[in-house]
């Protein structure tokens, strides 16, 4: 069976991270994709250790799927095969900065006087327009500028440098996704292509959700540790006697009442419900001292039967590992070309008619540059 999105042809011109990890899961869709990188300027996610043989793991996984062909775009000749492909890969998406595809004569206009039902889609950290248009950034920047990092951490340290890119994947390759698909039943309707400006910062501001709400309607300025999901609460981790974390989440007072009991803290349950300040503080210090008595394991065996939203922290192995995880089939085996297979993170949307393909690793620059010669 195909993906739900098996009609899609889409040219990615993309690097990185952002560009890339929306048209994997375009791609894990179903959708036709082919990369058109340039020769002499390699994608870093290429060489990017660790490898698996002669491929970086971050290349293998962000470009599955995707068909790769090799093309200078400032080489003469280049626009017009451009040109060519879009009369039947109607979807673009690209990363450059605003004017760049213009200069190289394939920007949004020259390419739907071609095809006019053309979707493309243009993703920068900043947005087409606005006095940071053209100024570079990367995801810590975008969270900044978004209000984000201000609210984040503890106010003894400041803001953390997250182990994930939330501005980059939640902000571009999320929202990327989103446009291209709704311009696509736009399309469908109407007949009309049209232009999707992504911008970084725009969705990690858009992001900020409850707490944005808060502030800009409610008048309350948000900082670390000041509300109930950013650690001003007992909502927060735990450090456990072998020096492991614990999450503990248990807000609803059926859950938080369940906490004290199995903590052994059954007169703290009134402060679970209470929204004074040093209540909450109370509770978290006796949650802290009950934790730390015991090792992550032991916690986890005496909460694996409790309904209480309390979960260890696990590394990436561990969780790989975890039979959630694996009975979601979030770790794959995926063809690296060979008959032989890589570990992947699997697809996170399930279809029930039209599952998800992972088809093949990221394949070798320029490997279907046959396409080329067919147009």
């Amino acid at each position: 069976m195909t993906g739900p999105l098996n009609t899609l042809k889409v040219l990615d011109f993309s690097t990185l991270l952002p560009g890339p990890y929306a048209t994997m899961m375009l791609a894990d869709m179903g959708a036709e994709v082919v990369r058109i990188e340039a020769p002499d300027r390699m994608d870093l996610t290429r060489v990017l250790p660790p490898h698996d043989g002669d491929l970086s793991t971050a290349h293998a996984y962000l470009n599955r799927g995707k068909r790769s062909i090799g093309l200078d775009l400032k080489k003469e000749g280049s626009a017009a095969k451009v040109l060519e492909l879009v009369k039947d890969y109607d979807i673009v998406l690209e990363q450059f900065r605003p004017g760049v595809m213009d200069r190289l004569g394939i920007g949004y206009e020259a390419l739907r006087q071609v095809n006019p039902q053309l979707i493309y889609c243009a993703i920068t950290g900043y947005g087409q327009t606005g006095p940071y248009a053209k100024r570079a950034g990367h995801d810590i920047n975008y969270l900044s500028l978004a209000g984000v990092s201000s609210h984040s951490g503890r106010k003894e340290q400041g803001p953390p440098p997250l182990g994930i890119q939330v501005a980059d994947v939640a902000g571009g390759s999320h929202h990327a996704v989103m446009g291209i698909l709704a311009a696509v039943i736009h399309r469908q309707q109407t007949g009309e292509g049209q232009f999707v400006d992504i911008s970084m910062t725009d969705a990690a501001f858009a992001l900020n959700a409850m707490a944005g709400a808060a502030e800009l309607a409610g008048g309350q300025p948000q900082q670390p540790e000041g509300s109930m999901l950013n650690g001003g609460s007992f909502y927060d981790y735990y450090q456990t006697a072998d020096n492991r974390w614990l999450s503990i989440g248990s807000l609803e007072p059926q859950f938080s009442g369940r906490l004290c009991d199995t903590l052994g803290i059954p007169e703290m349950k009134s402060y679970g419900l209470s929204q004074n300040p040093e209540h909450q503080q109370k509770l978290k210090a006796a949650i802290k001292k009950a934790i730390s008595d015991k090792t992550l394991e032991q916690w986890h065996a005496i909460f694996a039967d409790q309904d209480a939203c309390v979960e260890p922290v696990l590394t990436i192995s561990e969780a790989a590992g975890h039979p959630q995880i694996q009975a979601r089939d979030m770790v794959i085996e995926v063809d690296r070309g060979d008959g032989s297979f890589q570990k992947q993170l699997g697809h996170p949307i399930k279809f029930s008619q039209t599952p998800c393909q992972s088809k093949f690793t990221g394949r070798v620059l320029g490997a279907d540059n046959d396409l080329l010669s067919s147009k």
